[in-house]
């Protein structure tokens, strides 16, 4: 997808103020976090991240806080290729969320490497 340069430098903004984390570290993780897909309904529907939840982009901030109420609570965001999981990253960390991560590359690295995917 070909991204316009406003969007672009809004994304990395986003990216100087939040953490990333790539598919190699959170295959590793092995204290507990909570994976939101930020994609889209109909993106969602095609297959997501083994465990994760959907909360897309456009509700998270509303309705983060019924879902995940510790803000202690590492949160681990992404979509389809790591833009719009770090804009609603940065959303989260505004709202008080303290360990908030943006998977680099998204679904489609995750698709890439041939990682297993859920389908709903």
């Amino acid at each position: 997808m070909q991204h316009s340069l406003a969007f672009l430098a809004l994304v990395n903004a986003a990216k100087a103020a939040i953490k990333e984390m790539d598919i190699a570290a959170l295959q590793q993780r092995s204290t507990p976090y909570v994976l939101i897909d930020t994609r889209e309904d109909h993106e969602w529907q095609q297959g997501h991240l083994p465990g994760a939840m959907h909360l897309g982009k456009g509700i998270i901030e509303r309705d983060i806080e019924q879902t995940v109420q510790d803000k202690q609570q590492v949160i681990i965001l992404y979509c389809g290729g790591g833009y719009r999981s770090a804009l609603a990253a940065q959303a989260l960390q505004q709202m008080g969320y303290q360990q908030v991560y943006s998977l680099a590359g998204g679904y489609r690295a995750w698709k890439e490497q041939g990682l297993p995917i859920e389908l709903p």
